[in-house]
């Protein structure tokens, strides 16, 4: 399979199709379902991930919550609505989308009918919005390259964390296609592994040659000369700019500017928190102990060992060089 024939979400015969990405890269298992618990589920464990493919997914189970059901549909919609709030509290996409779906759902003129057809069809626009914003953030991110660039990245932002072909991912990708980008280092991104595990998966279909690295491996390859440049996600970006994604983003951003490396984040505006003034102000999840004390279900260091694990850290805007959208490139001082 390559990358044109893959997709990460799919909505087929009234269900979504997604695949498990905790399986991935060593066995490709999907997953189809119209309940909206086993999609809560899926995003908590990780099976669905990335801000944009969060958003997405979640609009869909909601909308689920009332499919087929011949009355009570509000209470049912609420209980639905709290369950998928409270999955991940890190990613606006997750949040935006389901009131997106909300609005929809009290504005509906016939309380006594389904809404469901209403809810279904607004997760389809939702779903296709982001594949065109995937398409546009690609296309106008290519000008960030000013030379045959070797990049880095950190954790996992293609086809697998969105509904579309990728954030920063598809600039790499449009870069590569237009003889812009010579080499890929993938941060392994830990603790679940999501650059060696997904970004090399992707670049691997994509045929973009690549290496993977250790989270701590960045400072010296850019100590070497190795790196001419950085483009990661984001999975929350305050209205000043500062952007929340992956542990070790902050890290890698920390490195570039100290290098003189240009750093780009690529996200759609869905990821953009027009409530939030500045970093301070986002929510960082914390996630649970065997995520690190254990490999698998190898357990590598003693259970009674304490274990601080933020799944996410904040970029100040001042180390970023620019964030690209699908609107285009935005440049200091971010006013969004």
């Amino acid at each position: 399979m390559t990358m044109a024939d893959f997709k990460n979400l799919e909505y087929i015969d009234d269900k979504l199709k997604f695949i498990n990405q905790v399986k991935l890269p060593l066995a490709e298992e999907y997953i189809i379902t119209d309940n909206y618990a086993r999609i809560a589920e899926a995003i908590e464990r990780l099976e669905i991930r990335g801000a944009p493919a969060i958003g997405v997914s979640a609009a869909y189970a909601l909308a689920f919550s009332v499919k087929n059901k011949l009355d009570n549909f509000e209470a049912e919609f609420e209980k639905a609505y709290e369950r998928l709030h409270r999955t991940r509290p890190t990613a606006v996409n997750l949040f935006w989308a389901l009131n997106q779906i909300k609005e929809v759902f009290y504005s509906a003129p016939e309380k006594g009918s389904s809404p469901y057809l209403s809810l279904i069809e607004r997760a389809r626009e939702i779903h296709r919005a982001d594949s065109e914003k995937c398409d546009m953030i690609g296309k106008k991110g290519i000008e960030i390259f000013k030379k045959k660039s070797v990049v880095i990245t950190h954790c996992n932002t293609g086809a697998l964390a969105t509904a579309g072909d990728g954030t920063a991912f598809n600039v790499i990708r449009h870069g590569f296609k237009k003889g812009l980008v010579e080499f890929v280092y993938a941060d392994e991104t830990r603790p679940l592994n999501q650059g060696s595990r997904l970004t090399a998966f992707e670049l691997e279909k994509a045929g973009i040659p690549f290496a993977i690295n250790s989270d701590s491996t960045a400072g010296y390859l850019m100590q070497q000369g190795k790196i001419d440049i950085a483009v990661t996600g984001a999975d929350r970006i305050a209205l000043n700019g500062d952007s929340a994604n992956k542990i070790g983003t902050y890290s890698l951003a920390a490195l570039c500017k100290m290098h003189n490396i240009p750093f780009y984040i690529a996200a759609p505006t869905t990821t953009i928190d027009t409530g939030c003034e500045d970093g301070s102000r986002i929510k960082i999840e914390l996630r649970d102990k065997k995520e690190i004390n254990r490999f698998g279900s190898h357990l590598i260091t003693k259970e009674e060992y304490d274990v601080y694990s933020p799944a996410f850290d904040v970029t100040p805007a001042e180390f970023i060089t620019g964030i690209i959208t699908e609107k285009g490139l935005h440049l200091p001082p971010y006013k969004f």
